[in-house]
């Protein structure tokens, strides 16, 4: 284990005991910091006129070459984070001294099962526990103290395609989780928990089942007429997969709900409608999971568009009335402000360039839709905006009430959404229903980026920070400070007022996460995980020209009068095209029946067009390609233990024979160097 701390002469100081009640000013106790999940902080040591003395106070490598998007949790002087593979870390938050480590041990062939590589976004700390939920679906409550393992529950089917990324929430001694899997065609729903024993107290499902089987509750016999076909057979999706909040005084649980299973509706549901409850922010009482109301931002979503992006509660004095919201910028691009005790749509304005629909319609609450965006009849769509991207993802965005603000790692993107006309269910793979057919009809101009704040009163920019890739989740200070990652290697800190950007650190990787900030004895710190992957591995790549070897992911810690230095950066591997590949015979109709088995199940962590991300293996620098051990690990799992999963059940040897001459065109083409 690699770590170092300019302190580490004060470890005969005593740290606050694990479980000390968390102080209002100097902890970061929950998700989001408070319950409203604002991620402000009213730490005020840290300001723009003393950034010029912030420096590395201690780091802790993790050695994964993985992605890191974990919110740290801190509590009575100590952190706690979950690394990739669901690991969980608990350190002394002044020093970096290592208390306790605990593996769950994940599968490390759940990976094929994951849109987005092996992430985890956060544990929640309570009552002297420590829950952490993993990618295989499994719940844990760890003793804080220790780490030791208190109780595990199974909350999803990890064969079935479900997984989780999300970071529970504990809600009047029950603690909540949702799953993802929508893309590999799975029904999404939410779970509460015991905290004390694990016995499972409710669940909500978010789309209706089989019809000719009883509704589990009176909302989802509601939401049957809102289908058509046979949904249920592709799972419906509508995964909660992150966004949560919880206000205490109205006691109603909010939860973001996902995309529907296939993306496409015309697939999934053949005679349209909105499909309730896909892409949705539900309330819910926390105690027994009992519907209260929805707001549906995207019915009968055909584009990916989730609203599952974070959720967050404020007080807003809106035409001279003090108003209690809750505020969502999902990936459809318009920022939604509504009344969080109703449901009812206060204001919605897009926050990024969109054209899928002109506006939302502040009487019915629907968009006014634009007709040449759906591609149920044509099969291709004209460029949409935003793409399935999204114009703001799961990045946490934050608020400072002061400044009366949003911060929003916000993204212009578009896309050209062709119709899989051939498309049929896999159960090992991608179920979108969307071909990559149509890309390259339609010129798109090259994506934005940059970090916006946004007034959600009068709903509209207040200044921009460009960016030139897609940035990591926001932190607020009451310092005056915006803290992001600026999706290459930096962490940056801006002026909040204005966006000035007055202070970068080099943190060699990529700070996807969302920073926070807390105090052990009077001292300010910031805290951020930092690791490409997830759909940041090619930003990673491409900042850095870094191979998997050199995706370096570790937490890392600031604070004023610090200057301990990193190590220098690893040299990327040289890659080599593997010498097998010249050797096959790549006829242009063998290439071509190739690239679609390659698109439909390789792609996605192989990289498009055989051009790896650097996260997982560039098959074109392979040496097992050109051999019969190819065969054998695509379809006997040879290498499942490195989360290559046997594709036993859906391809044949035959496919495997097509990849392989897909794979050696594509590196024909590079030559016997990489």
């Amino acid at each position: 284990m690699k770590w170092l701390a300019w302190a580490c002469a004060l470890g005969l100081i005593a740290a606050p005991l694990v479980g000390a009640p968390p102080s209002a000013d100097s902890d970061w106790p929950l998700h989001g910091r408070d319950a409203g999940e604002q991620r402000f902080s009213p730490l005020t040591a840290i300001t723009p006129a003393k950034l010029g003395d912030l420096g590395l106070a201690w780091y802790q490598d993790f050695g994964l070459a993985r992605g890191e998007e974990a919110t740290p949790i801190e509590v009575g002087g100590v952190i706690y984070v979950s690394t990739a593979w669901n690991i969980v870390h608990a350190y002394d938050a002044a020093t970096g001294a290592a208390r306790w480590t605990y593996d769950p041990q994940v599968p490390r062939d759940t990976l094929v099962r994951a849109c987005c590589d092996a992430v985890s976004r956060g544990v929640a700390v309570a009552d002297g526990h420590v829950f952490v939920a993993t990618l295989d679906g499994r719940l844990i409550a760890l003793d804080a103290a220790t780490g030791k393992a208190l109780w595990s529950a199974d909350t999803a089917d990890a064969t079935k395609g479900y997984t989780i990324t999300g970071a529970p929430r504990v809600v009047k001694g029950l603690v909540i989780i949702g799953n993802g899997g929508a893309e590999m065609g799975v029904r999404g729903y939410v779970s509460a928990y015991d905290q004390a024993t694990g016995h499972m107290a409710w669940r909500f499902f978010i789309v209706p089942g089989d019809p000719a089987k009883p509704a589990e509750s009176p909302e989802l016999a509601r939401a049957m007429s809102s289908w058509s076909g046979a949904w249920w057979k592709g799972g419906g999706g509508g995964t909660a997969w992150d966004g949560m909040a919880y206000d205490p005084t109205l006691d109603l649980l909010y939860i973001g709900t996902g995309n529907g299973a296939p993306w496409a509706r015309r697939v999934r549901s053949p005679a349209g409608g909105d499909n309730l409850y896909l892409s949705s922010i539900v309330a819910l009482r926390p105690e027994t999971g009992q519907y209260v109301w929805h707001y549906q931002v995207n019915p009968g979503d055909d584009w990916d568009y989730t609203a599952t992006q974070p959720l967050m509660l404020a007080d807003l004095n809106i035409a001279g009335h003090e108003r209690h919201v809750i505020m969502q910028a999902p990936k459809n691009g318009f920022f939604y402000v509504l009344d969080r005790e109703t449901g009812k749509l206060i204001s919605a304005q897009n926050f990024v360039p969109v054209n899928w629909a002109s506006r939302i319609d502040l009487v019915t609450g629907r968009p006014v839709e634009n007709p040449a965006a759906r591609y149920d009849e044509t099969g291709v769509s004209e460029g949409v905006w935003p793409s399935s991207r999204g114009g703001h993802s799961w990045q946490p965005m934050a608020f400072d009430p002061g400044a009366g603000l949003v911060f929003i790692p916000a993204q212009e993107t578009a896309q050209v959404f062709t119709l899989d006309k051939a498309f049929r269910r896999v159960a090992q793979g991608w179920n979108t229903a969307v071909s990559e057919e149509g890309h390259g009809q339609v010129a798109l101009p090259p994506s934005r980026a940059y970090l916006l704040a946004w007034d959600p009163v009068q709903q509209r920019a207040a200044w921009r920070a460009p960016l030139n890739v897609s940035g990591g989740g926001a932190l607020a200070t009451a310092g005056g400070i915006v803290f992001q990652g600026d999706g290459q290697s930096h962490l940056v800190a801006y002026r909040s007022t204005t966006g000035a950007r007055l202070w970068s650190y080099d943190v060699q990787g990529t700070a996807m996460a969302a920073p926070i900030t807390y105090a052990v004895n009077g001292v300010q710190y910031v805290a951020v995980m930092v690791g490409c992957g997830g759909d940041f591995a090619d930003q990673c790549a491409g900042s850095h020209g870094a191979t998997h070897s050199t995706f370096l992911d570790r937490l890392m810690v600031f604070r004023l009068g610090a200057d301990l230095k990193l190590p220098a950066r690893p040299e990327p591997d040289h890659l080599a095209v593997a010498p097998g590949m010249v050797a096959i015979a790549t006829p242009p109709a063998a290439i071509l029946a190739g690239a679609k088995v390659y698109d439909r199940y390789c792609s996605a962590c192989h990289g498009y067009h055989a051009v790896s991300s650097g996260l997982n293996p560039d098959l074109r620098m392979s040496a097992i390609v050109p051999t019969p051990t190819f065969e054998q690990v695509v379809l006997g799992g040879a290498l499942k233990d490195q989360g290559m999963a046997s594709f036993a059940s859906e391809l044949s040897k035959a496919d495997v024979a097509a990849i392989r001459v897909y794979v050696a065109a594509q590196a024909k083409k590079v030559g016997p160097r990489g």
